[in-house]
């Protein structure tokens, strides 16, 4: 598919048409399957349709719903036309969903009907389950477009934790370079790769992409539940398979589940979101003992391509930089400590309707991340956090992913967030949320002690709550501000 020009037209077609590209599975196990053949004329009469209703190049569209099959297929059929597709994230508040699609000016939203509420009143809305969804499609073939250099393909909304979500624009040139940059580090073709992360975020939609261009197979789940999610592994035989930290800690949980599951196909794994530090990692290759484990970073903004592991990263490590990507640290502690800036051609045209927003983008076209990273002698890069994560603690710097990174080297901690409350004295003073390791015994004061011996005194956390599992976001991270307001919480009961 060198010859694509439209992100909406990188089905590979040398395969079978008739073989399954699209395995969608319910909760409850009801399948729907689209060949090859069936999504390419499913996205055709989607793009066709949008058409033949009025709808034209550059014009929006939302999509609210939790996975399924058809909202694979609107997204490829919108850009086949031009139409640009907007993903929303259905976690948000109605406000903040209503703010979305009136900022990004979408026409139409295609829904779930769970969700169908949810979309404002006066927007037409179309759910996927209804009579309706076929009156907006027109069978038959349709020439993709031949985007512009400076043309959106779809416009991805950040998840708005420090504000208004801000749409990142995005172009066909750049995802299809993703797709293609991915598929020379390691060729899917024939495999099976298991989706349960949602579809309006970066992780599971450029994995959707790529399935496309590498004549892979999509098992597609509408949410992650880690009961659904090891069955699917099983019955499926999926070889590759896409995990956030949290994730792999609930599955460690499930121990009847485990006991009757079958993950030996398993090949690849690839992590994101967080570190995968020792513990887990350990515990991952137990549970999957045949994969390969990645620990992949990306940006919506960036791409998720910056890091390559070949060669065997050491555990924590994103790996090394790329030859097709330039990578550089900046800060006093640079070039071996610093917030990482990285160029190449996945980079946003910009932010839709910001014209406000200060450009991430440098005058010499490097995207600085606001993340801060440190290397190696080896050249090897480790996430240590995010700017704005970081806090001052009695005149010193704390970066939260530096005290976790400790913490997480206790044999008997699965995971850890810091965070900082209020303190008279210091300004603010971390305290921590641990999850155990199951089966383990550990309280507050072992935790602390171990702190004080294996870091700075100022990084160790004055108090300790366990979980049973870390809160996360609507995008599967660590929910850091919700932890935060739930330890000031607690330090506020008498």
């Amino acid at each position: 598919m060198s010859d694509t020009f439209n992100l909406g037209d990188l089905v590979d077609r040398s395969g079978d048409p008739d073989a399954p590209m699209i395995i969608g599975v319910d909760l409850d196990g009801r399948e729907t399957i689209l060949s090859r053949a069936e999504l390419d004329r499913l996205a055709d009469s989607v793009a066709r349709g949008l058409l033949r209703r009025g709808l034209k190049r550059g014009d929006r569209i939302g999509l609210l719903a939790a996975n399924r099959p058809d909202y694979i297929a609107v997204t490829l059929g919108a850009m086949r036309a031009g139409i640009v597709p907007v993903p929303i994230n259905f976690k948000f508040p109605k406000s903040t969903i209503a703010f979305v699609i009136e900022d990004s000016a979408a026409i139409v939203v295609f829904c779930d009907s769970e969700r169908r509420s949810q979309v404002p009143d006066g927007i037409v809305a179309v759910a996927f389950e209804s009579p309706e969804f076929r009156t907006w499609l027109d069978p038959g073939a349709i020439e993709p477009i031949r985007p512009r250099d400076d043309e959106a393909a779809l416009i991805l909304y950040t998840s708005g934790s420090t504000g208004r979500p801000k749409g990142v624009l995005l172009s066909h040139a750049s995802h299809l370079w993703v797709a293609r940059a991915r598929m020379a580090d390691d060729n899917l073709k024939g495999e099976r790769m298991l989706i349960a992360a949602p579809l309006y975020h970066m992780n599971a939609l450029a994995n959707a992409f790529l399935a496309c261009l590498s004549d892979a197979t999509i098992v597609l789940l509408p949410q992650f539940q880690a009961k659904a999610y090891l069955a699917a592994i099983g019955k499926y035989k999926c070889t590759w398979i896409t995990a956030v930290p949290p994730m792999i800690a609930m599955m460690l949980r499930e121990k009847e589940a485990l006991a009757q599951a079958d993950l030996s196909s398993v090949r690849v794994v690839r992590m994101g979101s967080a570190p995968v530090n020792d513990t887990l990692a350990a515990q991952t290759r137990e549970l999957l003992p045949n994969a390969r484990i990645i620990n992949a970073y990306g940006t919506t903004e960036g791409g998720p391509v910056v890091f390559s592991d070949k060669g065997g990263a050491p555990s924590g490590s994103v790996g090394l930089s790329r030859p097709d990507v330039a990578v550089r640290l900046v800060g006093p502690q640079a070039p071996d400590l610093g917030v990482l800036q990285m160029k190449s051609p996945a980079i946003m045209l910009g932010y839709h309707n910001r014209p406000e927003a200060k450009s991430p983008v440098t005058a010499d076209g490097f995207y600085d991340t606001s993340d801060v990273f440190r290397r190696d002698a080896d050249g090897y890069y480790y996430f240590v956090g995010r700017t704005d994560d970081m806090f001052v603690s009695g005149g010193e710097n704390i970066f939260p992913g530096d005290v976790e990174t400790m913490l997480e080297t206790h044999p008997d901690v699965m995971q850890a967030c810091v965070v900082p409350v209020d303190d008279d004295i210091k300004g603010t003073k971390p305290v921590a949320f641990v999850v155990r390791r199951p089966g383990a015994k550990l309280d507050e004061t072992t935790v602390k002690q171990y702190a004080l011996e294996h870091a700075p005194a100022y990084q160790h956390p004055r108090h300790i709550w366990f979980l049973d599992a870390m809160l996360l976001s609507s995008t599967n991270k660590i929910d850091r501000a919700a932890l935060r307001q739930r330890a000031e919480g607690e330090l506020r009961k008498p």
